[in-house]
């Protein structure tokens, strides 16, 4: 067997293994199940409410109809049916989710790690940035963002991953500190590695479970703080979201007039979407960290 083909053989053993400690978490199962039936929707959402749907020019109904046969979740003040306007906010809702998540960890492991390595004074003035945005509100510097540039999905991403990584960042600092103090990491220093290497081949294939169990978290927090972006006006008014279609229903008197089917379904939506991430999450946690001792 060549070093490739072990190497494979291993991260399937791997894999294998998490996935059995995995199921043995019911709630993780649960919300596994629920992030998986959101993304089917996300996808299919062409075929499941059509093109066209998002059109205020071609609506099929009446301004602010209750649900009925034809429009189960009723519909906008422009006759959209919600229900149709619901699964294509699941795309962009999931989409900065994601990627906002992704580029949060990304800064805070690229700075942990960093930190952690180098240490001194290097060390030091890094903290102190990350303990400076760790002490800001981080919505507030999300807010200043989306308000300084262009409104945009890209916008929101980057508004939300640039202002929530300091969390990830002192998390992966002290894992790497702890990774830093094994016998392994003076054998490599003292063999010739550098310091590409031992970050690399080293520290980073070990604070990755952390990592990964921040990430799932992350993404939660990241949705709930789109949704409050474009819920203040400051998401893309070209796209549809579950939080530009809870600003419209505040815009249009949902909450004073009565119109319950306008407001509560994209709430509904968000909140279950973070929930599933949420138990993902701490599933991911207790099997990557057993000594939490998580409840299943």
């Amino acid at each position: 067997m060549t070093a490739a083909e072990l190497s494979w053989a291993r991260r399937q053993a791997s894999a294998a293994r998490f996935w059995r400690a995995y199921r043995t978490h019911r709630a993780g199962l649960y919300g596994l199940a629920g992030l998986g039936l959101i993304a089917l929707v996300a996808l299919a959402a062409p075929l499941l409410a059509g093109s066209d749907v998002q059109s205020v020019t071609n609506a099929p109904g009446a301004a602010l109809e209750p649900p009925s046969g034809e429009f189960p979740l009723g519909t906008d003040p422009f006759g959209r049916p919600l229900l149709g306007l619901l699964v294509w906010g699941a795309r962009i809702s999931l989409t900065v989710g994601l990627l906002a998540a992704a580029l949060s960890v990304a800064i805070g492991t690229l700075v942990g790690v960093v930190a952690g390595h180098f240490g001194g004074w290097f060390s030091t003035v890094l903290m102190r940035v990350t303990d400076w945005f760790l002490v800001m509100p981080t919505l507030v510097l999300a807010i200043v963002l989306a308000t300084v540039m262009s409104r945009s999905v890209w916008t929101v991403v980057l508004a939300i991953g640039v202002t929530s990584w300091p969390t990830t960042a002192r998390l992966v600092r002290a894992q790497t500190i702890a990774v830093e103090s094994r016998p392994y990491i003076e054998r490599a220093h003292a063999l010739g590695g550098g310091h590409g290497h031992i970050m690399n081949r080293h520290v980073l294939p070990n604070v990755m479970p952390l990592v990964l169990a921040q990430t799932t978290l992350g993404i939660s927090n990241a949705i709930l703080t789109e949704a409050t972006l474009a819920f203040l006006g400051l998401g893309d008014p070209t796209v549809v979201s579950w939080g530009g279609m809870l600003q419209d229903a505040r815009e249009a008197g949902a909450v004073s007039s009565g119109h319950w089917w306008y407001l509560a379904p994209p709430g509904i939506a968000i909140a279950l979407v973070a929930l599933s991430f949420t138990l993902c999450g701490r599933a991911v946690e207790a099997v990557l960290n057993p000594r939490l001792g998580v409840a299943r």
